[in-house]
């Protein structure tokens, strides 16, 4: 009896070794949970390509569920009331070409901002327009090159400009700005799902007499520009009339939804 009781002794002593044993293993004490409520485990690839696990608060839900990290001005855009444009009409196109280095300024001036944004009105008239688009060709699409430039940014791109032949294609950033500052002009083009960028007769940011649309019969009767450069650019103009945007005659692509006395009645100016 004696040696039978000293056996099952043992056999327990064994068992409750190696649950110790497991629990150090897994870096915890039985019964406690590895991560705390608070933290979320993400894997990532480092730069090595390697495969590791890190743990991010949920305090930061745009770092969750496929949604990038909201960068420090594009929060400051959504604090000061503008919207991201394709939460209003996702057909909308973005290609935001000063977040890159292949524009006129050969210099990427917003960083990690990839989305565009404009006031809400605005907004809402850029999908009013979208939406005319798809009347003439379901498979048009707007695409967006510019929206809101805060001032911050154009004070980069003054200094970058300023003493240059491109100087006149900037707004200077002193006395009140330009109307892309207060989040009511917008820069877009023509986009076919099948074949991409529709041949407006001049890339965007072309600084010469053959994007400007006062000489637009002139430059088709001499051959410079096509006829369907011109149909594109006036189905462009046509929808964007019809949303309530006003043109100008020296871009093709940029837009106005208020003039800048209405705008600076209406809006701050975006720092």
């Amino acid at each position: 009896m004696k040696a039978s009781s000293t056996l099952i002794f043992g056999i327990a002593l064994a068992i409750f070794a190696g649950t110790c044993i497991l629990a150090c293993e897994e870096g915890s004490s039985p019964g406690s949970s590895r991560l705390s409520e608070s933290d979320t485990t993400l894997l990532h690839n480092d730069s090595s390509g390697v495969e590791r696990v890190g743990t991010m608060s949920q305090s930061f839900p745009d770092s969750v569920h496929g949604n990038p990290l909201i960068s420090p001005l594009e929060q400051s855009l959504r604090d000061a009331g503008l919207v991201n444009v394709q939460d209003i009409d996702p057909t909308i196109r973005v290609d935001l070409a000063y977040s890159t280095e292949d524009n006129f300024l050969h210099t990427d001036v917003y960083g990690d901002l990839r989305r565009c944004y404009l006031q809400p009105e605005v907004a809402q008239m850029a999908a009013k327009a979208s939406a005319c688009l798809l009347t003439k060709d379901a498979k048009l699409r707007l695409i967006i090159f510019d929206g809101v430039r805060p001032r911050s940014v154009q004070y980069k791109m003054w200094d970058i400009v300023k003493g240059t032949d491109q100087q006149e294609y900037v707004a200077a950033p002193s006395g009140g700005g330009g109307l892309h500052n207060y989040g009511v002009a917008i820069d877009l083009g023509l986009y076919h799902v099948d074949t991409g960028l529709v041949d407006m007769g001049t890339p965007f940011d072309y600084f010469g007499e053959l994007a400007q649309p006062r000489f637009e019969t002139r430059f088709v009767k001499e051959g410079l520009l096509s006829q369907q450069q011109l149909d594109n650019r006036r189905a462009l103009r046509a929808c964007m009339l019809e949303a309530g945007f006003a043109g100008i005659l020296s871009e093709w692509w940029h837009f106005n939804a208020f003039p800048k006395e209405i705008a600076r009645q209406k809006y701050k100016i975006v720092e």
